[in-house]
């Protein structure tokens, strides 16, 4: 074990016997409260993050031993919003590039953002004009750092300038 409890473990939230008709799932995908997703970087293994479906996102660079939530450094999120996928950077220790999704509240806004200094701040990637979807996924290339790759519930982007444009 490398960590405590990484969600919010929200009783309220792990009612899948009281949830008005949601089938039971041995995969726990209709109950609340667990990771989401996890990556480790792949220059620095130490470094591993964490997302979660109740709206934390954990980040720890000393192969667990200290976890640091930095979901309230991500500007303009709503409250309980899905990690739904982290791409630490093949380039760089301290940059992770993260997609979040709303839209089971109705949000279908298309959030993804990048940080360079392991979460303590970050800049949103988000074009509205150039992407439909909510996000689902983003990767960065292995060779190229300012390709990017981002995938939503309506098709397959790419950004030749590190997240300013989509295509």
């Amino acid at each position: 074990r490398i960590s405590p409890d990484l969600t919010t473990d929200n009783p309220d939230k792990q009612q899948q016997f009281a949830s008005g008709g949601l089938s039971i799932d041995n995969s726990t995908a209709e109950n609340n409260c667990t990771i989401y997703t996890i990556a480790e970087s792949p220059v620095a293994d130490q470094t591993i993050w964490a997302g979660t479906d109740d709206g934390h996102l954990q980040v720890t660079s000393d192969g667990g031993k200290n976890w640091q939530n930095v979901i309230a450094n991500v500007p303009d999120l709503p409250e309980n919003t899905w990690i739904t996928f982290v791409d630490p950077s093949p380039h760089d220790a301290k940059t992770a590039y993260v997609t979040f999704d709303h839209h089971r509240m109705g949000d279908m806004t298309t959030y993804r953002y990048k940080t360079t200094d392991l979460g303590a701040t970050w800049t949103c990637l988000t074009n509205t004009e150039d992407v439909s979807g909510y996000a689902l996924s983003v990767r960065q290339d292995l060779v190229q750092p300012n390709l990017l790759f981002l995938g939503t519930e309506f098709g397959l982007y790419i950004s030749l300038d590190d997240g300013t444009t989509w295509a």
